[in-house]
This record gives structure tokens, sequence and C-alpha cells, in this order.
């Protein structure tokens, strides 16, 4: 498949995610296992990141690219975490989220729109270039392959590339596929990656917490039934 192609299937695909039913509700904030999964996230997130902060500087001092930003969900934590407006860039493909971000983000933080793998990010220049199930959404594996390498391209020698993705496959939704843990390290050959198994599988997390929401917690705790990898990607 060409790269337009594929980058057409995507809008397509995020059109058809977006018209179920209760797509937007599905991902609520308010939901019990939708909270769960994100805190404890953010909290590997910040685990990981505060053991790599002495190799990084100053937090007011990093920049940021997010790929895929959304409507900034991301970027508005790492501004909470102390990185500033005019150091953060958010790239995205879909025009309708773009403008969400352009929204609820400060003007002085860069949103590009369109395609990662050739947007105008500057070689070397990143401290950290971030991505959230963007990879598991991508079915090509050469567009894959060249979001990857714009990414690392991006990056100054001892930075690091977030990572966020599921590494199984789901039979009920044929517009992603997994990216298991080789696939990632496939992509970022030269990377030392700091990998973390998190996030109870979302069927099974919606399921339990239908019943009661401490059973996220409870269930999560064995490592089998976690989806999702957490990865911090060292450029040496």
């Amino acid at each position: 498949m060409s790269q337009d192609r594929e980058l057409q299937a995507i809008t397509e695909r995020y059109a058809r995610r977006r018209d179920a039913l209760d797509g937007l509700e599905r991902y609520s904030l308010l939901r019990p296992e939708v909270w769960q999964m994100l805190h404890e996230r953010q909290a590997a997130m910040l685990r990981l990141l505060a053991a790599r902060a002495a190799h990084l500087g100053p937090v007011t001092e990093w920049r940021l690219t997010e790929v895929g930003c959304g409507a900034g969900g991301n970027l508005v934590d790492m501004l909470r975490l102390g990185l500033t407006p005019e150091h953060l860039t958010g790239i995205e493909l879909l025009p309708e989220r773009l403008a969400a971000a352009r929204a609820a983000l400060p003007g002085a933080l860069r949103l590009v729109a369109g395609d990662a793998s050739q947007a105008d990010i500057a070689p070397g220049s990143q401290d950290l270039v971030m991505q959230s199930t963007v990879f598991s959404s991508v079915l090509d594996d050469g567009l894959q392959q060249q979001v990857a390498q714009a990414m690392w391209r991006w990056l100054k020698p001892g930075g690091a590339v977030i990572w966020y993705d599921f590494i199984v496959d789901n039979p009920r939704n044929p517009d992603v596929r997994g990216v298991p843990v080789r696939r990632m390290r496939a992509l970022f050959p030269q990377g030392q990656a700091q990998v973390r198994r998190v996030t109870l599988a979302p069927p099974l997390a919606r399921a339990v917490c239908r019943w009661h929401p401490g059973a996220y917690r409870v269930l999560n705790s064995l490592p089998f039934l976690r989806s999702h990898v957490l990865a911090l990607i060292i450029k040496p």
C-alpha cells in the first residue's frame, strides 16, 4: 500500500471509530476503568522520566514533540509537568482533532497538521518524542518504519522516545493491530528500551468495572492480563 493510501485509510478508520455507538462515552474520564488506566500510565511514565531527568537537564528546557497528539491531552499533561509551551510540538493527521487541540492548548505551543513522517522538525532538536496508540493504528509496515525513522532523527543523543501502545491484536477491531515489543525494538534498533507492561486489557476492564471499580486494581496485579506496553527508548 502506498503511503498516501494508508494515510487516507487511517482517516477513514478513525471516522468509523468516531461514528461507532458509544464511541465517545467509552473513553470518558468519568468511567472508572478509563481514569484508572490513565492514572496507572501517568504514574509509570513519571517514574521513567524521573529516572532519566538528570540526563535531560531542567524540565523547563525539555523539548518534546508528540506524534498523533489528538485533542492535546498528553500535551496538557506535559505542561503540568513543567515543560513550557514554546518547547512543545504536536503533530496530528485529523483536522477535527487538531482544531480541538488548538482550542485547548496555549497559542505558543506549535501544532503541525498532516503526515508525521514528513513533519518539519529539525534533526537532533528534541529531548523527547512521544506516541500513544498511534503505531497500532498504522497497518502499513512501510509507513510505520518511516514515522519511526523520523522520530529517531528528531531526537538529540541522550533523548528518548516515550512509547505507549498495545501489544496484542483485537479480533473485534480490524482497524488496529497490536505492536509487539519485538516490533517496537525493530523500529528503533539502536534504542535502549526500558519497558513496562501496563493497562488491564480494556474489554476486561470495562466488564469488571461494571461489577465493581476496585476489581480493576485486583486483576491488573496479574501482568499477563495487561495489554499495553509503556517504554522509554533512549538514543545513545
